[in-house]
């Protein structure tokens, strides 16, 4: 007998590709990161969305099964600031089981406190070099 009727499709969950979805407007930032995942795990996708408004409508029109393996912020987005994104974020249980990392170019402890309490698994200063980057980068692709 069966475990699914005939009309639906058996999903294998370990089939499904992964996804970053990444908030940032910087064109060099995207590039960097684009160059430095590539590296690191080449299957892994990447989506670029500039601005804070573009990331929550992305997010909503996603369905569930659809939705990111990890979501990466700039903190100065446009229109939504990436702690803006997590107080949005944090309102809806449904994106709960996704790590949400803030990437900023402040070391402000202020702004760092501000997005951990409101659900950021991490606040990461953005490097000044490749290989920082790099290690960064690593360390957001083991949270997939």
């Amino acid at each position: 007998m069966p475990l699914n009727p005939p009309d639906q499709k058996a999903i294998n969950h370990d089939l499904i590709p992964k996804f970053i979805l990444l908030g940032e407007d910087d064109i060099d930032d995207e590039d960097l990161l684009k160059e430095i995942f590539s590296d690191i795990d080449n299957t892994l996708g990447l989506r670029f969305i500039n601005t804070g408004r573009k990331v929550i409508s992305a997010l909503e029109a996603m369905s569930s099964d659809d939705l990111p393996s990890l979501i990466v912020l700039d903190y100065n987005m446009p229109e939504l600031t990436g702690a803006e994104i997590l107080k949005i974020l944090k309102d809806n249980p449904r994106y709960d089981h996704i790590p949400k990392i803030i990437w900023s170019t402040s070391g402000s402890d202020v702004y760092k406190k501000k997005c951990l309490e409101l659900g950021a698994k991490e606040y990461v200063i953005k490097p000044s070099s490749m290989n920082d980057l790099a290690t960064i980068a690593r360390r957001l692709v083991s949270l997939c």
